[in-house]
């Protein structure tokens, strides 16, 4: 496949799962053996991203992906770019606060056969806490 519908595959995913929250559409999207080496990752394949991401929406339950760069070449797509929402589910034992929060992500998927195989990533965890409760970091600096 060429770069550009490698990008258009991860740009699918980014605004119909992760911004619209449609997990029927993993299904399509990924491989029967996707690997996510994401450390908050579940299980792998498409069951996993499943969970995963039902345990994101019900944290964050609107929120919403902008890619705001992405680049391809061969079999991987790299894309940088930023979730917005707002804290009304539990997430990593803080309960809901309702506060907004924004963090960015730097993502690296593989593509195969038109699916996504393969993800890394990293996330701004200690901004996404900083704004959802005290974390170490701010504890020790108050």
């Amino acid at each position: 496949m060429s770069d550009e519908a490698n990008m258009a595959i991860v740009r699918r995913f980014v605004d119909e799962v992760q911004s619209k929250h449609n997990l029927d559409l993993i299904d399509q999207l990924f491989t029967d053996d996707y690997v996510n080496h994401y450390a908050g990752s579940v299980q792998p394949g498409p069951e996993g991203a499943k969970q995963f991401f039902a345990m994101v929406f019900k944290a964050f339950p609107d929120l919403h992906g902008t890619i705001h760069a992405q680049t391809a070449e061969g079999d991987k797509v790299w894309t940088r770019k930023s979730f917005r929402g707002t804290h009304l589910g539990p997430f990593m034992g803080v309960p809901a606060t309702g506060k907004p929060i924004a963090f960015d992500v730097i993502d690296v998927f593989r593509i195969k056969g038109g699916r996504i195989a393969e993800h890394w990533g990293v996330s701004d965890m200690l901004r996404l806490m900083q704004q959802i409760g005290p974390s170490p970091v701010t504890a020790a600096s108050s």
